[in-house]
């Protein structure tokens, strides 16, 4: 009887998809009509989930199925998500208990975990059609496997569970292996991804883990870039940073190298000069005197030790002017004429963008504006997800600072760096040579001054002679031209879902 009432339900929802039974001879007929439908989930902000967006995408596209997102809202996706009319975007409410935590954290925990429940399972089992396949992001895990598995089952829909690293160990970053929480927190994750009817994971390394101490058989679909990742040309170049103007000449604390440059000249504002660019007749060219650009995303969590780059950046700026001979005595105004005036100097100034939303981003930003460089800016920022490609395409270098909780993920931040043609310095951790390959699209460091070595090797002469940064950019061209997101989605994840959809 249950099973029957279900499946009655599932006849109600409000799917003009579903209502070609009314005239339909047989029930089989009318499945025969109707177009697969996969749900994707996000217990998260579906704007900063790239890959479910990817997946959504070829989900759409190359498998020609309808597609609900189900997932938190807060920053836009991109915009051909957003403009693709089989793909349909149903945004849960963020649930906030900050007057429960206040009194007790555990408590609090509890109750956002049986909201979020009640909430998925609402969504999945009423808000939308009833999907063949449910595509789950993990972690978070809590609840959502477990809310993802109810529906599942209650709709009769297969239930697919794509690893994206383990959110135990994200959960022992602050509270320690050995917790009783993150304890519980592993069982959970373990006994709910085991009844899942298929897995998808992003490292051989977690194929690997899943498969030994799990019971879980996964298939590695390594992140790729989708179309849009690609080198910018100077025309968007020369756009995006007239965008930006305003952000990367307002400096975060005290005058610096980058926001003084209209100071020390009173230049009146030109919309054909940018801080890299200008137009002359017409024409776009690279300023020579222009700063380099390093590029890095972050969430601002504790599996990315943010103070190795700000140390980093200050020991490039020590031992540039060593290596010059300054003392600390320099006037700096006057180093930021001479560079204006066009002054050739063997190292460059850099300028370091920091992109993405977290919770020690303002921890970090007040670090920032505490430090005294000469030759060093930094700037952070959110971009749109049209024009984080672009700035992406349009850096020098890229630096990754993610080193995994588990020690079996890649950060997908390097996958797009290299899809725009970016080489990298990435922190290194058990697996990151599944996508870093040193010497040939980008370098490795455990340690601030090994980054600082690092930036002194690449950006000697820059930017026409800084030989060892062409060649690495090279090989981030290669890498990016040798695979794509739809090819290794095709090969990897649609016999999957195939066969899960049946």
């Amino acid at each position: 009887m249950l099973r029957w009432s279900i499946r009655d339900w599932d006849r109600l929802l409000p799917s003009p998809l579903d209502t070609d039974w009314i005239s339909s001879p047989t029930a089989t007929a009318m499945a025969a009509r109707r177009r697969k439908r996969t749900a994707v989930v996000v217990l998260g902000d579906i704007g900063r989930s790239p890959r479910m967006q990817y997946h959504s995408l070829s989900l759409a596209n190359q498998a020609g199925m309808e597609v609900d997102i189900v997932a938190n809202g807060g920053s836009d996706p991109h915009l051909s998500l957003r403009e693709n009319p089989s793909i349909h975007i149903h945004e849960m409410k963020t649930v906030t208990l900050t007057g429960i935590s206040k009194i007790s954290g555990a408590l609090a925990l509890l109750l956002k975990a049986a909201i979020q429940f009640v909430m998925l399972v609402w969504f999945l089992c009423f808000k939308i059609p009833r999907p063949d396949v449910l595509l789950v992001q993990n972690p978070p895990s809590v609840p959502t496997l477990a809310a993802v598995k109810l529906a599942s089952w209650l709709r009769g829909a297969k239930f697919i569970v794509d690893w994206h690293n383990f959110g135990y160990t994200l959960l022992g970053l602050s509270h320690g292996r050995s917790h009783i929480i993150v304890k519980i927190y592993f069982w959970f994750e373990k006994h709910f991804g085991r009844m899942a009817d298929g897995a998808i994971c992003v490292t051989k390394a977690m194929q690997h883990e899943l498969a030994q101490n799990w019971g879980i058989r996964a298939t590695v679909l390594y992140d790729q870039p989708p179309d849009f990742f690609h080198p910018a040309s100077m025309t968007e170049k020369h756009g995006l940073f007239s965008r930006l103007g305003n952000t990367i000449c307002s400096a975060m604390g005290n005058a610096d190298c980058i926001c003084v440059e209209k100071e020390v000249e009173k230049e009146v504002e030109d919309v054909d000069t940018t801080v890299f660019t200008s137009k002359i007749d017409g024409e776009l060219f690279f300023r020579p005197n222009r700063p380099a650009l390093v590029v890095s995303s972050t969430s601002w969590t504790p599996d990315e030790d943010f103070s190795i780059l700000l140390e980093a950046a200050l020991m490039y700026d020590r031992r540039v002017a060593a290596t010059l001979g300054e003392d600390d005595s320099m006037d700096e105004g006057q180093l930021w004429i001479n560079i204006k005036n066009g002054k050739q100097f063997a190292y460059p100034r850099l300028l370091f963008i920091i992109t993405g939303k977290g919770p020690d981003r303002k921890k970090y930003e007040d670090q920032i504006k505490g430090l005294k460089l000469q030759r060093v800016a930094f700037r952070t920022m959110w971009l749109t997800s049209e024009d984080y490609p672009l700035l992406l395409g349009s850096a020098d270098l890229g630096v990754s600072l993610h080193t995994s909780s588990s020690g079996l993920d890649l950060p997908m931040k390097v996958v797009d760096m290299f899809g725009c043609g970016l080489p990298v310095c990435a922190a290194s951790f058990s697996c990151i040579e599944e996508l870093v390959k040193v010497n040939k699209n980008g370098l490795l460091f455990s340690t601030s001054s090994e980054l600082a070595d690092e930036l002194m090797m690449l950006f000697k002469g820059f930017p026409e002679e800084c030989n060892a940064l062409k060649s690495l950019k090279e090989g981030a061209m290669d890498t990016a031209s040798s695979s794509k997101w739809s090819t290794e989605w095709e090969t990897n994840a649609l016999p999957l879902l195939n066969q899960a959809s049946g």
